[in-house]
């Protein structure tokens, strides 16, 4: 006859297990896995002059919501840049984002611009840049402040990658995807 309360702990103990293992399997990247890619991103080259940028949003469920399209124009003085941000969205509305970054130093970035509660905090590894920050978006009538996590690979001296992940209160609202391309000098 089996007994019921090792067939039950036995159980709970693979079930256990097996949510551990899952855990693991969605474990999030860290900037530390690109530090060997290549090219290396060097921010202050990258974001330095006139960049094209296409991108969209998706909801939750990958449906796209708004195609945009941005023109950058960025400079660096010493340790701090501004990336000067130009939108058009499908919709026809227009909007403004400039952008102060503060190289800190190994690696590390902080920025702010004027829809950014707070401040956001980044770091380059290899041909990566991953930065979190909260964005005040606007929402029909009212404005919600979104998590990002953004990431950008850089592809080419020129090409650069973006996909962010847009959440409140932990639960994914959406994505950004976008492509940057820097103008020939």
């Amino acid at each position: 006859m089996f007994n019921r309360r090792y067939l039950l702990n036995t159980a709970l103990g693979l079930s256990s297990t097996s949510a551990l293992l899952g855990l693991s399997g969605c474990a999030a990247p860290s900037v530390e896995d690109y530090a060997m890619e290549v090219p290396k991103l060097n921010l202050k080259n990258y974001f330095n002059g006139v960049i094209d940028a296409w991108g969209i949003f998706t909801d939750r469920s990958g449906k796209v919501i708004k195609r945009f399209t941005v023109v950058m124009n960025c400079s660096w003085a010493g340790e701090t840049g501004t990336l000067d941000e130009d939108f058009a969205y499908s919709d026809g509305t227009k909007q403004k984002r400039v952008w102060t970054l503060t190289h800190l130093g190994n690696d590390n970035y902080s920025g702010v611009a004027g829809d950014v509660i707070g401040v956001a905090s980044g770091q380059s590894r290899g041909n990566a840049f991953h930065w979190n920050y909260t964005l005040a978006l606007p929402v029909g009538e009212s404005i919600w402040n979104v998590q990002f996590d953004d990431w950008m690979f850089q592809m080419n001296d020129r090409v650069m990658l973006n996909k962010a992940v847009m959440s409140k209160f932990g639960i994914q609202l959406g994505e950004v995807a976008l492509s940057f391309t820097k103008r020939s000098t």
